[in-house]
């Protein structure tokens, strides 16, 4: 047992990014399930006399133009903008994951048509892909979230097919067959599970792109409507006060890039495992 724990140290020790990305998102998630236990400002409610004032003890992230404390709107905003991405990654993820699934079993035309599909998709850049989508959809942060996840779906779909077309040559899968298991059987209890995990790691890497996007397209006036605090608003917000008031701005972008960079290095640290 000492053996095992000493060795497990050993594996954090030497890996101080993959300690720190997990303090984030650990932080990250309590601020959305517990902002209050972090921050006792109302994110909604502001004081004249305290308007742009600078970080301090009294407000750790300074004050914006209608003096409302920025820290606590950053954590507030933690909820939706986390939601918004939660809900981006699970449909890229699920209607990815079905369509290559089905693509990568099946084969023949089913295959070239929606992988032609796939492609089209994939010909967008996905930011701009999730504009024409959200402008089509209408205003608000869940609107935000379908636009980005099926913006993203493809790539999912892509790597998914890729993964089914490597497993189901396997000669477990072909031994499976042989003893009679249905097609179905094969799908969901050979391949399936071995083609996944992959696809994990892509939506953990999603997960920090996802935020990127639904944050710009916030900045741009997509998301929440005002006053409520979401990161992409916030920074949009600040612009206006960037010469006099950098925090404003600033701080919550400080803010997405770490949420961004502890998700890039945590689906590395998975890549790496399942590579192990």
């Amino acid at each position: 047992m000492t053996e095992v724990l000493a060795v497990r140290a050993g594996f954090w020790v030497r890996r101080p990014g993959l300690v720190l990305s997990v303090v984030v998102f650990a932080v990250v998630v309590l601020w959305a399930l517990v902002p209050s236990a972090f921050t006792s400002y109302d994110p909604l409610a502001g004081v004249p006399r305290e308007k742009l004032q600078g970080p301090s003890a009294a407000h750790l992230f300074g004050t914006d133009e209608t003096g409302r404390d920025v820290f606590a709107r950053v954590v507030h905003g933690a909820g939706a903008s986390l939601r918004a991405t939660l809900l981006a990654v699970l449909i890229a993820l699920v209607a990815g994951s079905v369509l290559g699934l089905v693509a990568g079993a099946r084969g023949g035309w089913l295959d070239s048509v929606l992988m032609r599909v796939m492609d089209v998709l994939l010909a967008i850049p996905s930011i701009l892909l999730s504009l024409a989508l959200v402008t089509a959809l209408g205003f608000g942060t869940t609107k935000v979230a379908i636009a980005v996840g099926v913006a993203n779906v493809a790539n999912f779909a892509r790597l998914m097919r890729a993964e089914v077309i490597r497993v189901r040559t396997g000669v477990y899968v072909e031994a499976a067959r042989a003893s009679g298991v249905r097609w179905f059987g094969v799908l969901t209890r050979h391949i399936l599970p071995n083609a996944l995990g992959p696809v994990v790691v892509l939506a953990v890497l999603s997960f920090g792109t996802a935020v990127l996007e639904i944050s710009a397209l916030s900045f741009l006036g997509y998301g929440a409507t005002p006053p409520s605090p979401e990161w992409g608003s916030l920074v949009s917000a600040g612009r206006a006060y960037l010469a006099s008031a950098w925090w404003m701005t600033t701080l919550p972008g400080l803010v997405i890039a770490a949420v961004v960079l502890a998700a890039n290095r945590l689906s590395r640290a998975l890549d790496g495992e399942r590579d192990e």
